[in-house]
């Protein structure tokens, strides 16, 4: 199983990006998919998440500015990012909580991260 992230960049303050997060291999179910980051020197956090169900939950800093969304047909997780500004620039990793064919547990995957530089 892997998970391949997407769509980081440099972006002027007050522009977009959409992040994109497919997994792959021999999954028998997906339960929660996420986005987090991290900026050199700090501790990842969690910047939004959404359940099997479409249910959502995001940081207080990104609330009314990024959207989660999922494909549950592809198996992957979209951020949506508007109205950025330079202190979200940072690596984004996307996470999912997947069965894989050759278990009966769930387990924590993580994509390679992408870059995300919002500057002038």
């Amino acid at each position: 199983v892997q998970l391949q992230a997407s769509g980081g960049g440099l972006v002027q303050p007050g522009g977009y990006l959409r992040l994109s997060c497919a997994a792959s291999g021999s999954i028998v179910s997906i339960n929660f998919m996420a986005w987090y980051r991290q900026v050199s020197g700090k501790q990842r956090e969690l910047v939004a998440a959404i359940n099997s169900g479409g249910r959502t939950n995001y940081a207080d800093s990104v609330k009314g500015r990024f959207t989660i969304s999922r494909d549950n047909a592809k198996n992957t997780v979209y951020l949506q990012m508007n109205g950025l500004k330079p202190e979200d620039t940072a690596v984004y990793y996307c996470n999912a909580q997947i069965r894989p064919s050759w278990a009966q547990d769930e387990y924590a995957y993580w994509g390679q991260g992408t870059l995300v530089t919002v500057s002038s």
